[in-house]
């Protein structure tokens, strides 16, 4: 199409060129207008024939361009056609594999379905030869089958019973034999870290003086004196017969300390009428509470316990003033805080924590207020007022089990102040107390069926229970000693622990006549 509009366009162009000619001739002369139709027509066959190639060579060019386009388009088609085919073929392998695995598992049902209907005649067969057994031999035993069973069963609970218990008490025994040599290394280790020292106090302070004449300026003329003496310390003082001494009583070391102070500078100053009494014991109360609070810092200091809070910490050193079974409290919490830290340093604990919790673990004994709950409890409620940490008030509360333990610091700071009370040396106790607890020991394994006699020895650290041998077995001594321990540890106060053991013994007695 477009060779032949270049050749129409050739054409149009020699024509417009003779047009021209033709005019152009009209104005010059003939000769001249031949001339130059001749050039004319010469430079339009020219124009005709450059055109005419160029349009062949167009059309080449195109023609070559349509072949190799046709020539891409049948190679890509072919190949899509060999894809096909090859896919095709797969598809036909992939059929006949399915095929025969079709076969396959037609064929393999039939043979399970053949391999199940033998299955069920032989389980009928085996029923039936077990029923036939089963009548065998409830006719020869003259039991039926739940009979035997309950017979068996009781049997096997019988040995499974003997079989346990032997086995808990190997185990027990191993145990034993493990922890009880390492808790005993761990104790005595800890015990020997520490350097401890014996604190007597008692319910009463011995002011001693120089002469007895004192003992009547102190009276006072018809006993004013020793009365607003009395009212301004709380403490009954007793001045009788006893040379050189005057006795002050009470049940307050904190209150028997502000009175002998206050004596102790009366009697150095030598005033001593109602106003300056109560100035001196106005004055010395107010040491003593500095002094407590002083003793409270001192020992955080020597125990490197920081972050107390104040009020914890003037409890800390009121325990000073305060003895209990003759130990003083603040010398057996700073033991009981060094044990905790040795011992949890040994169980790879934080000693810090556990010195902390070892210190407090009694400021339930010193508070101000005298609530109706036990110092464990008290102590527990004081340090969690005082923002301690719940493992720490946790520990205080459990020492004496009257909560639950929630980390290992509670069985610490309980063992710790085990050790630092039952050490010997450390407590001391009133001779009445001491009886009664070791007759309520007795009286208490007596209470059991089956005991014989009962003996508390080691100062009421062992409870030997003698059982009859006709009415307690070997198996129920263990039980009977668990018993009397629990019962003991819920019913009883007691310094350190009681070790209960209990003997049964048999006697053949015979006679040579």
């Amino acid at each position: 199409m477009d060779t032949y509009l270049t050749i129409i366009a050739a054409a149009a162009t020699a024509l417009i060129v003779l047009v021209i000619g033709y005019f152009v001739l009209r104005s010059i002369t003939k000769s001249k207008a031949k001339a130059i139709l001749d050039e004319a027509a010469l430079q339009a066959e020219v124009i005709k024939k450059n055109k005419l190639i160029e349009a062949k060579e167009e059309e080449l060019k195109i023609k070559s361009e349509a072949e190799k386009q046709a020539n891409a388009r049948l190679a890509k088609a072919q190949q899509a056609e060999a894809r096909n085919k090859q896919k095709e073929n797969q598809l036909s392998q992939l059929q006949g594999e399915l095929q025969r695995k079709k076969n396959e598992l037609e064929t393999l049902k039939l043979n399970l379905d053949n391999q199940a209907s033998v299955l069920d005649s032989r389980k009928q067969e085996l029923d039936r030869r077990e029923r036939d057994i089963q009548e065998t031999l409830e006719h020869v035993s003259g039991l039926s089958a739940e009979e035997a069973k309950e017979k068996l069963i009781e049997s096997l609970k019988d040995e499974a019973k003997t079989a346990a218990a032997s086995y808990i008490n190997d185990i027990m025994d191993d145990a034993k034999l493990t922890a009880n040599k390492e808790a005993k290394r761990i104790v005595v280790q800890s015990i020997q870290r520490v350097a401890t020292e014996t604190a007597i106090e008692n319910a009463v302070t011995v002011f001693h003086i120089d002469s007895d004449e004192i003992k009547g300026r102190i009276i006072g003329r018809e006993g004013r004196n020793i009365r607003a003496l009395e009212a301004a310390t709380g403490i009954e003082i007793i001045v009788d017969d006893t040379p050189e001494a005057i006795v002050l009583s009470g049940f307050d070391p904190v209150r028997r300390e502000i009175a002998r102070l206050a004596l102790h500078q009366l009697v150095a100053d030598g005033r001593i009428h109602p106003a300056r009494i109560e100035e001196v014991v106005a004055k010395v109360r107010k040491q003593v509470e500095d002094e407590i609070i002083e003793t409270g810092k001192r020992t955080a200091i020597d125990l490197g316990i920081h972050g107390l809070h104040p009020e914890l910490i003037r409890l800390v050193g009121k325990m000073k003033y305060r003895s209990s079974y003759g130990q003083n409290l603040l010398q057996h919490s700073r033991e009981t805080a060094n044990l905790c830290a040795i011992m949890a340093s040994e169980l790879g604990l934080n000693p810090k924590k556990a010195r902390r919790a070892g210190l407090l673990h009694d400021i339930g004994k010193v508070p101000d207020e005298e609530p109706e709950l036990p110092h464990a409890l008290l102590g527990m409620k004081l340090a969690e007022k005082y923002k301690e940490k719940p493992d720490i008030c946790n520990a205080i509360g459990a020492h004496h089990d009257e909560v639950e333990q929630e980390s290992l610091f509670a069985p610490i700071v309980q063992v710790c102040d085990a050790i630092s009370g039952a050490r010997p040396g450390a407590r001391r106790e009133v001779v009445e107390a001491y009886i009664k607890r070791l007759n309520d020991l007795e009286q208490l394994a007596l209470s059991y069926p089956g005991v014989v006699k009962t003996y508390a020895i080691q100062a009421g650290r062992e409870l030997r229970v003698i059982v009859g041998a006709d009415k307690i077995t070997d198996a129920e001594t263990e039980k009977l000693s668990a018993e009397i321990a629990k019962r003991i540890q819920d019913e009883m106060t007691y310094p350190g622990q009681v070790r209960i053991t209990v003997i049964r013994e048999t006697r053949a007695v015979s006679f040579a006549k």
